[in-house]
């Protein structure tokens, strides 16, 4: 008999896309191990080539939100995330947003992992500022006691994708992963900023977000590539909520920020991204890595409630920033993370 993740891909290579119903199906396949690797790259670099359709992301992610461990989180905590895979090289930026966020009064639980795509993830970055990543889910209620942010480390709440790691590393590119870690957040978040490299994958994930029932989210894209919120140009924004998809663009003026180019904000190794991302939170780096990172803060104020506009947004943000609570987020997460490895 025909193993059904080889009908699938049968089905795939002759052109065909898949329902929602067979999307799940195949990532319930993945997430319990019965695809072996040759298909599984087959499979996910043939959907990036052909680019994934609404249905297939929505039916991976229902998947993949039924395999997961709950993480509890206050009932409007937010995510930022980057989906990865822009090959702009820049530092950890919507990590360093989200203590920014955090830093405003928000609580902010960041879903991340090590990189796949990139040379710095977001779990690289926090543990080389001396913080802990394995965490348990009954922890995290302890951490948002002691910080308003908490880091969700996708291994530790999604163990099934354990099967799925093998190949996407030997893949080295880009797949349905990267856009999916996003809306499948442990604590089930209904407000997030999800930075998408792909203008026409940035509109199908606003899409997926607008049929899970997110409350809000701003799915962003730089016209630049960059899956943030650029300041070397203008970006996109879908703007998602109950009532439907609302699009426009916006630019670091809007928010009263320096234009400046991408080689200003680029990144490096896991040390070189924990000190500048230290810099920008302790107020010691000035200028683009500040600005980027108070634009991409912006949205997230945004989602949370805190502002009504990007403006608005980054002048709470540069406030955080500049009276010392967006660092102290960051201290207070990792002596809470830590706390929980001495116990």
């Amino acid at each position: 008999m025909t193993a059904r993740h080889t009908t699938i891909l049968r089905a795939l290579l002759a052109g065909r896309t898949l329902d929602s119903d067979d999307a799940t199906a195949l990532m319930d396949l993945v997430m319990s191990g019965e695809v072996d690797d040759a298909s599984f790259g087959a499979i996910f670099a043939t959907l990036h080539a052909r680019g994934e359709t609404v249905d297939e992301l929505a039916g991976f992610a229902e998947s993949m939100r039924r395999h997961v461990i709950a993480a509890p989180a206050p009932a409007d905590a937010i995510d930022t995330c980057g989906t990865g895979g822009d090959d702009a090289g820049t530092f950890n930026v919507s990590t360093c947003a989200a203590f920014v966020v955090a830093g405003t009064g928000a609580a902010v639980a960041k879903h991340g992992n090590r990189a796949v795509s990139s040379s710095c993830g977001s779990a690289d970055v926090l543990e080389a500022l001396g913080g802990r990543l394995e965490t348990s889910a009954e922890h995290v209620e302890a951490t948002f006691d002691r910080a308003r942010f908490a880091f969700l480390f996708a291994p530790s709440f999604h163990p099934s994708m354990r099967h799925a790691i093998g190949p996407r590393r030997a893949m080295g590119v880009r797949t349905a992963f990267n856009f999916l870690g996003p809306i499948t957040n442990p604590a089930g978040v209904r407000r997030q900023v999800v930075g998408v490299s792909d203008p026409a994958i940035a509109e199908r994930i606003a899409l997926v977000l607008h049929r899970l029932g997110v409350e809000r989210a701003l799915v962003v894209h730089g016209h630049d590539g960059l899956d943030e919120l650029t300041i070397a140009g203008s970006s996109v924004v879908h703007d998602v909520s109950s009532r439907g998809i609302r699009c426009f663009d916006i630019a670091p003026e809007d928010a009263g920020l320096t234009r400046a180019s991408l080689t200003e904000i680029r990144g490096g190794d896991a040390r070189h991204n924990a000190r500048l991302l230290r810099a920008v939170l302790d107020g010691s780096q000035r200028g683009a890595p500040r600005d980027v990172v108070l634009l991409n803060a912006a949205a997230g104020v945004v989602v949370a409630g805190g502002a009504d506009t990007i403006a608005e947004g980054a002048a709470l943000a540069a406030r955080a920033i500049d009276d010392g609570a967006a660092l102290d987020q960051l201290e207070r997460w990792i002596a809470a993370a830590n706390e929980e490895v001495a116990a």
